[in-house]
């Protein structure tokens, strides 16, 4: 399961995906460090399916999206909005953030 908000933006829509048992989750790996838990609201909206994922996201609108956690990154790359190819990790941990180039 994962959370999945949208942030509407003067330029489209900013979204926020998050595997839900990453959401209090501080991962450090060297000098990186990505505090989930400092920006949970951030990410905690919707509580959804992964697999149903690709029905909610309108790519077309999309801004912008950030992505963490195996199945909030793997929802993102089904709904085309991610490219695997710009996936990082971070202790094991999949994350990806990806702009618009038409705004």
């Amino acid at each position: 399961m994962i959370y999945l908000k949208k942030h509407h933006t003067e330029n489209g829509v900013m979204l926020a995906m998050c595997d839900v048992d990453l959401i209090d989750k501080v991962l450090t790996e060297g000098d990186l460090e990505i505090n989930i838990r400092a920006y949970s609201a951030f990410y905690k909206g919707d509580i959804i399916n992964p697999k149903s994922a690709k029905g909610i996201i309108d790519a077309e609108n999309i801004h912008s999206v950030n992505a963490i956690g195996k199945e909030a990154v793997g929802a993102a790359i089904a709904s085309s909005i991610i490219e695997e190819a710009h996936v990082k990790r971070i202790k094991d941990v999949p994350y990806a953030q990806a702009y618009s180039t038409k705004y």
